[in-house]
C-alpha cells in the first residue's frame, strides 16, 4: 500500500501547489491590471501637463514676436525721420555701400 499512496501523495501536492499558484497568478493578473490603470491616467497627466506647458510656450512665442514686430516698426521709422533729416549723406552711405559690396563681389 505505501506504494499506491506515494503516486498519490505526489499528485495531491501537485494538485495543491497548483491550486496555490492559481491565486497568485490571479493577484499578478489583478496587480497587471491595476498598473495598467495607473500607467493609463498617468499618461493622461502627461498629456495635460504638454497640453499647459505648449499653451505657455505658445503665450510667450507669440509676446515674442509681437514685440520683434513692434522693434522692427520702430527701426523702419527710425530710418525713415533720419532718411528724411539728412537725404544727402543717406544717398552717400547707400553709395558706399553699394560700392564697398560690389568690391567684394568682384573679388569673389
Amino acid at each position: 500500500m505505501a506504494t499506491m499512496n506515494e503516486p498519490m501523495t505526489a499528485k495531491r501536492s501537485e494538485v495543491t501547489s497548483a491550486h496555490a499558484a492559481r491565486p497568485a497568478i490571479e493577484r499578478i493578473g489583478t496587480q497587471a491590471k491595476e498598473m495598467g490603470k495607473e500607467l493609463q491616467e498617468m499618461g493622461g497627466t502627461a498629456v495635460e501637463i504638454l497640453q499647459e506647458k505648449f499653451g505657455e510656450l505658445r503665450s510667450t512665442a507669440t509676446d515674442y514676436y509681437e514685440h520683434g514686430k513692434d522693434k522692427c516698426g520702430d527701426v523702419e521709422q527710425s530710418i525713415e525721420r533720419f532718411i528724411k533729416q539728412y537725404p544727402l549723406k543717406t544717398v552717400l552711405i547707400a553709395a558706399g555701400a553699394g560700392w564697398l559690396l560690389g568690391r567684394f563681389w568682384v573679388r569673389r
